[in-house]
This record gives structure tokens, sequence and C-alpha cells, in this order.
């Protein structure tokens, strides 16, 4: 028996519930489907402990403005990262505001968004950013301070022991958050159509679209037939890609990079710190790598993280085969992936440094955003996996840092590759993907008016309103309960 729906979408995390959601909100009588080859949705990913947290805005993280030859800092990345945050968070407001997300304290919470650096060059570039920063709608309540007594007031653990006696500076954003997108994808999955425990098994063209076969946790086969695909299984979408057989697939190949975490397990330490503070990355690290120190908050548990430590492993999925990278290697990308290698010296010799990272190593890059860190107060803990898009580019194997949408020609199958921002720019990357695969749709009276009333940013320059701006993030921040008063 072969089951049919409108969409089929691979993948119950945080991407594939943004755009089951978006669908139905869309047009309430389309048949979603959702394949999930683990027995429990958003267990990869967009589990709380595989990713940051981090609602990414662009406040703090210092690898979305690099400085440029030249010494300027260029930040309309960041201005373009903060803007598709904006509109997640306008969605999320709309479901909270129509029952559809009960108790937004469950998935999101208030937590400054700090950068801290220190020595002269840093403190240099970090208030050139600032001062770029500032002057535009989107931050221009970012702090500044250099001040030792001020930066013990945003941070005091990280200022707690730690010596004066070189340069040192933060910019802070109060309105930081931090995002359970565990609990976030498990509820806007909450209603639809889902199959845990489904591995795809074959991917083809057929009927009216795409035929997949899949195999339950029974071991039973069971067909699918649906005009559309979308490919959002974190890792394990570049496989699917490549079985699809869609010559658009056939410019990449991939780099998996795994991470950990120190979590802190003492209550009065993990009490002392409410923000996720941000530094600046090692030379040759991956955009997932930047150092920060994170309050968390974890099924209603405050906690504290610090790292990610990098890794290197061939699986694709934290739960995937050694085999992965092998598979994912064709004769068309086996090239332009030693091309990247290559060219990105750097990043293997960090990662291999880090895989041979003993305890006390690990303890000395904490202690550099805490120095009165206790060894017995901290334990290691296997964060998620995420791969890197190798992509031909002039004939080049480039090694690419953020998220692509790869589409095919007729847009009946779409797939999700890549890492960071990721979860935070859900809304806007799904929107993309309905932009290519839906577009008669989505420019009709219907999906028009339906979508401005969801997110009335969608399509907006929001640096050319501030009053505007203003409103939408007070809706925003009065729904999902982002609202604290602030010390004087």
């Amino acid at each position: 028996m072969t089951h049919r729906c409108d969409a089929l979408l691979v993948g119950a995390g945080i991407m594939g519930a943004t755009l089951a959601k978006l669908l139905r909100q869309l047009d309430p009588d389309l048949q979603v489907v959702v394949l999930e080859r683990l027995p429990a949705l958003a267990a990869e990913s967009s589990a709380a402990m595989n990713n940051a947290g981090t609602g990414h805005a662009a406040n703090c993280e210092l690898n979305y403005t690099p400085a440029a030859a030249d010494g300027s800092v260029p930040i309309a990345k960041a201005l373009a990262i903060n803007g598709a945050f904006e509109l997640s968070l306008q969605f999320w407001s709309a479901l909270v505001e129509s029952g559809q997300l009960q108790d937004p304290a469950r998935f999101i919470r208030l937590v400054p968004h700090l950068s801290f650096v220190w020595g002269e060059a840093a403190v240099a570039y970090l208030q050139r950013r600032h001062r770029a920063l500032a002057a535009t709608p989107q931050f221009a309540d970012m702090a500044w301070s250099t001040d030792p007594a001020e930066l013990r007031a945003w941070m005091p653990l990280v200022m707690d022991g730690r010596a004066l006696d070189q340069p040192m500076a933060a910019t802070r954003v109060a309105r930081g958050t931090d995002i359970n997108f565990g609990a976030l994808t498990r509820a806007l999955l909450d209603g639809m159509d889902v199959r845990l425990g489904h591995q795809v098994r074959g991917l083809e063209r057929g009927g009216a679209g795409w035929c997949v076969e899949a195999r339950d946790g029974a071991g039973q086969s069971i067909s699918f037939e649906a005009p559309f695909v979308f490919l959002g299984a974190g890792g394990g979408s570049l496989p699917l890609l490549q079985r699809s057989g869609i010559p658009e697939a056939r410019v990449y190949g991939a780099f998996p990079v795994s991470g950990q975490w120190l979590v802190c397990r003492n209550p009065e330490v993990i009490a002392a710190h409410d923000a996720k503070v941000y530094g600046k990355a090692a030379v040759g690290a991956p955009p997932m790598s930047v150092p920060h120190l994170d309050t968390r908050w974890i099924d209603g548990q405050r906690a504290l993280l610090f790292g990610p430590y990098a890794g290197f492993s061939t699986r694709f999925l934290k739960s995937g085969s050694l085999l992965d990278l092998g598979r994912s290697v064709k004769p068309y990308n086996l090239l332009p992936s030693l091309q990247a290698g290559a060219e990105n010296f750097d990043l293997v010799r960090y990662l291999v440094g880090q895989v041979l990272q003993t305890p006390a190593q690990r303890l000395v890059s904490l202690r550099q955003f805490l120095p009165q860190a206790r060894a017995e107060d901290w334990q290691l803990a296997v964060a998620g996996q995420r791969v890197q898009i190798i992509k031909q580019l002039q004939g080049r194997g480039c090694l690419q840092m953020g998220t692509e949408v790869v589409s095919s020609a007729d847009g009946s199958l779409a797939a999700l590759l890549g890492a960071s921002p990721g979860a935070s720019t859900a809304v806007e990357i799904m929107l993309e993907v309905l932009r290519r695969c839906w577009p008669e749709r989505l420019a009709s009276p219907a999906w028009a008016e339906r979508l401005q009333r969801l997110i009335p940013a969608w399509g907006a320059d929001l640096g050319r309103d501030p009053e505007q701006l203003a409103q939408w993030r007070r809706r925003s921040d009065q729904t999902l309960g982002l609202i604290r008063s602030e010390p004087k």
C-alpha cells in the first residue's frame, strides 16, 4: 500500500517542524507527513544538549563580523542574521497568541548576550564592531564597556579572580535569548502526522512526484508518494540528496565536525552566572567552535555550559555510522573534497589538536573565561554532530560554513545542508524553501495575507523604520515573556 500526501518531510528536527507548521498555517487542508528515523522527536541536532541554545541574532557572535583587511568591520551578515531571527520570534509569537504554542518559557528564556575580549588588538576590534553595529536601529541598544566594575556587574564569575593588567572589553545586549530547540520542535509538531522509527531506504522520481520507500521499527517496508519532498535530516540530508539523483546534488561534498561541552555540576556556580558570553575563535576553528560560557534552561532547569570543544568523527549523525563520510564520497566530489582539505589545513590541525586535548588542557581553556573554575565542578559531555558543506565553486572545492538550501529545478525536492546559525533562522530558511518550491502558492493572495499576519516583518527592511521595528519587538517580547527590569 502506498501512502499519498501533499508534502513529505524527512527529519523531525527544528527545520522539518518549522516547515510542517508553516505549511499547515498557510493551508490547513494540506496533508503533511513527517518521517523520523529515530524513536523520538528532535533527538539529533535539535536536542538541547546538542546545540548552543543561543537565539542567534548576531548580538555576540564575533565570527559573523570578521575584520576586513583594512581593519573595518563589515556588518551586513550580522544585520541579515538579526533580521532572520526577528522573523522566527514573530512566527513563534503568532503561534503563542493563537494558542498553538503553550507556555513559551518551556522553550525560550531571556538571557543577555555578551562579547568579551582581552588584549589591545582584540579590544580595538570589538570597539570598531560596536560602533558599526550600534549605529543601526537593530543594534542601537548594544552597550559597550571597558570598566572593570561594570564588567563585573555584567558577568561576575568571568571577572572573579581575573587579572586587570591587560585591556579588556565587552559588549552586551540585554535582549538576548536561550532557546531549547528540542522543546520547541516537539511543540511545533504536536498534532502533526509524524511517523517515528521510519528510516528512508529509497528515493526516486515516479508517479506525481517522488516515491519514497521507508522501513519502520518493525522492519516493514512502507511506501509514500508526494509531489514535494523536503530533506531536513541534519547530517543525514546529504546522503539522501545524493540518492535522489538530482543534478543539483553533484556539486556537494561534506566535512563532519563533532563537539563536546564542559557542563557545570555545582548549583552555586550555575546560579551566579546569567549570560551567554562569547569570545574570539582560535585560528582555523570552525564557527561552531567559538568559545562561549552559556546560561542554559533545559527542561525548566538552569544549567551552565562551556565550549564547544571540536572534534572529528566520520559519522554524519551522533546515531550514524562510521562509514557515513566514506559513503558520501563520489567520483564527482572526491577531488573538490581533497582540495578543500588542502586549503583548510589550519582547520584540520585545529581539529586534531582538539581531539588530542587532555582534561587539564580543556580546563585551561575554561579558565580563560572563568579564572576560578575548579575541575571537580565540571563534567565532559558529548554535543551534536555537524556536517559542513564542501561546494564546488569555479571548479574547486570550497568549505562553506553556513546553511544552504538545495532544490531541484522543478521545485519538487529541497534539502537543507550545513550548520550555524541554522535553528535560530529556521523560519527564514523554510520560507526560502517555499519561495523556491511553492512559488505560485506563496504569491497567491490567500497565502500572502496569512503570511503577513503570521510574520509582519517578512520582506521588510528592519533598519528603515525604527519605530515599526520597536513595535514588532514589543509584541514578540510581551508574547514570549522576554521582558524583565534591568538594574539601574
